[in-house]
């Protein structure tokens, strides 16, 4: 019997969503808005989801206490409040787009659980945009 567990987050940070390699007006005709050379900001919320077995001892799939150490020590600590652009090593050279942003989060997140656990993570970056990953 596997279960699913979820601990939600929240972030606050600035990006810029442009390639080096294009010239503005290619930045500008594809990102638009989020081109912006100073940045913009969003306020994300994020949900991390593990499933796995029951443990037939504790009752739990995960101390969700675990989770949230997890959840706190390698993204709000490291993406709060940030440029990710800047500020942030996995994006000097990766776009910050949200469907990246959510696959960094779950490679950090992914690399303190282990892999018998499958995790997820959904990572809004407005109340109606949002992305899914599952490590597929």
């Amino acid at each position: 019997m596997r279960v699913t567990i979820s601990r939600k987050a929240h972030f606050n940070a600035a990006h810029r969503l442009y390639r080096k390699d294009w010239s503005f007006e290619k930045n500008d005709a594809i990102f638009g808005k989020c081109n912006n050379p100073n940045f913009h900001g969003h306020n994300y919320d994020l949900t991390v989801s593990v499933t796995g077995a029951i443990d037939p001892e504790t009752g739990f799939v995960m101390d969700v206490k675990f989770l949230a150490d997890i959840i706190k020590e390698e993204i709000e600590d490291q993406f709060d409040h940030k440029n990710l652009n800047v500020d942030v090593a996995e994006f000097k050279d990766l776009n910050p787009t949200a469907e990246n942003i959510a696959v960094v989060i779950w490679n950090k997140i992914r690399k303190r659980i282990e892999t018998s656990f499958d995790i997820e993570v959904i990572l809004y970056e407005t109340a109606r945009n949002f992305v899914t990953y599952r490590g597929e």
